[in-house]
């Protein structure tokens, strides 16, 4: 049976944590910053969690994550 190919934009995306969970980047955070607020920047900034409900999704583009 042959490999299954991983999604090349999903492995820039998210990468698997230790407990199962899948982390990304918030978008928005890269030009024209001077039009947003000090809070929204600042909540960018932080890494967040993909939704349980997603995960499936997530497990068919990165088969080896």
């Amino acid at each position: 049976m042959p490999k299954v190919k991983t999604h090349s934009g999903a492995k820039k995306r998210f990468f698997k944590t230790a407990s199962g969970k899948f982390k990304f980047a918030r978008a928005y955070k890269r030009h024209l910053l001077t039009g947003r607020s000090q809070k929204r920047k600042r909540q960018l900034r932080n890494a967040h969690y993909v939704p349980p409900a997603h995960y499936h999704q997530i497990d068919i583009l990165l088969p080896y994550a």
